[in-house]
């Protein structure tokens, strides 16, 4: 598939990706008050020539937030965009410090990413003029890489991930436009050497690619994150155990209830306290269809967003943002997308907080993740959910379990910290970047 070919495709579902745009706008507050960035329309000219740093959602986000603010503390002007209107949310609340003037940093600025079409593309790198972008993970969209390369912008692609089943999409529907697209980065900085590999099978240059590992071990801690997961655990289940179901999806809904109904059951016949299970569906326009659902399943639901019920045996997180400070309260967590041909979600978060983690075998967003969890004893995955209520009953039971599996979780993320420093010192070493950050002066005092 060409480019032209690509664009002209792009061109055709445009008007429909703008009718589901604006369905999903009157439906969600998150989508409001965006769509006229992402066509790249009325944008304000930027006379300073930013660092542009790209993310495609919440997960993108996340992990970026230790480069982005190591950048920020280099006092160079940054300009952070997210694909998704979920993970705009999100990046405006982790961020907030660093986009208020009045707390007398240099603030960032933040807006919705445009969509990969040749006018928006245009109409946003004419009005933004970057001096360096820096893409997270995959985001590898064609026209957007072909714009900034056209216009001389030095491109960089941190915490690189390629899996292969990615890959073998790439090369089976569009072997050159993504061969293309991948060389057009200046330098890859890859999450392990198997993305490394892959990248280049795809076609990168291999004196481009280096391997700086996963941004997303470099989480920030923040302090206050114990505090709030123990006014949760407090809130909803001070004398019973609770675990996580984080990042869910349909038909995985359905095999978490079925492992809870069997926790429920021997609870009952031991005459033990309920055990509570906290379910995050991965998307918030799922939220309401997810509670009338569960309510037909004749269990005891309340809502995240509401008032605490003693008698609940299932909460569901009907709000965003929220979800690590769920991990942080409860026993044990389950990360979804993973017991259906998703990919997996981040294990890193609840491993990171010292949980023990369970997921499904469909882990192939990040193997090596997964990998590295399971060797160092943090992660145990299940295929089914018999297995998960096994699993789940184990640690449940035995809290002394739970606590040594999730010591070795937090230690093996620990022990894989430092992508951030790498990646600032590849973006560092672009000449564009190095006067950029030079002529911002000394860093900022609060950074």
């Amino acid at each position: 598939m060409s480019r032209w070919l690509y664009s002209q495709l792009l061109r055709v579902a445009l008007p429909f990706a703008m009718l589901g745009f604006l369905w999903r706008r009157w439906r969600s507050p998150a989508y409001r008050g965006s769509l006229r960035e992402r066509l790249g329309w009325s944008l304000q000219p930027r006379i300073d020539r930013p660092m542009w740093l790209h993310a495609a959602s919440v997960g993108e986000v996340r992990a970026l937030a230790a480069l982005l603010r190591a950048l920020h503390a280099d006092a160079t002007p940054l300009l952070v965009t997210v694909g998704t209107p979920t993970g705009l949310a999100r990046a405006r609340e982790m961020f907030a410090d660093l986009c208020n003037p009045a707390t007398g940093t240099q603030a960032i600025t933040l807006q919705a990413a445009p969509w990969d079409l040749p006018g928006s593309v245009r109409r946003f790198l004419r009005a933004v003029r970057p001096r360096v972008a820096v893409f997270i993970e995959t985001e590898l969209w064609p026209n957007l890489v072909a714009g900034a390369c056209r216009t001389g912008v030095p491109l960089v692609l941190v915490s690189a991930r390629l899996s292969a089943r990615s890959l073998g999409r790439y090369r089976r529907f569009a072997p050159q436009l993504m061969c293309d697209t991948v060389r057009a980065f200046t330098t890859i900085g890859a999450q392990s050497e198997a993305d490394r590999a892959r990248f280049i099978e795809l076609g990168a240059d291999a004196t481009a690619v280096s391997v700086i590992g996963n941004l997303k071990f470099d989480l920030p801690t923040d302090i206050n994150q114990a505090e709030r997961g123990a006014a949760l655990r407090a809130r909803w289940a001070p004398q019973r155990s609770l675990w996580v179901a984080g990042s869910t999806h349909p038909g995985e809904e359905a095999q978490c209830i079925a492992a809870h109904h069997e926790l429920l059951q021997r609870a009952r016949a031991a005459g033990l306290a309920l055990p509570l299970l906290a379910l995050a569906p991965r998307r918030p326009e799922r939220f309401a269809a997810v509670a009338h659902w569960l309510a037909a399943q004749g269990l005891q639901v309340a809502r995240s967003s509401q008032h605490a019920d003693a008698v609940a045996e299932i909460v569901l997180i009907d709000e965003m943002g929220v979800l690590t400070d769920w991990y942080a309260a409860g026993d044990v967590a389950f990360v979804g997308g993973s017991l259906v041909p998703v990919g997996g979600h981040n294990l890193l978060e609840p491993a990171a907080l010292g949980k023990p983690v369970i997921a499904g075998p469909h882990g192939f967003s990040a193997p090596e993740v997964a990998q590295r969890l399971i060797e160092a004893g943090g992660l145990q995955v299940v295929t089914n959910a018999e297995q998960l209520a096994e699993t789940l009953a184990a640690l449940l039971e035995g809290s002394t379990l739970a606590r040594e599996r999730g010591a070795l979780a937090a230690a093996a993320v620990a022990a894989s910290r430092g992508a951030a420093t790498r990646a600032r010192a590849l973006i560092a070493a672009l000449p564009a970047a190095a006067d950029l950050m030079a002529s911002r002066g000394p860093p900022s005092a609060s950074g």
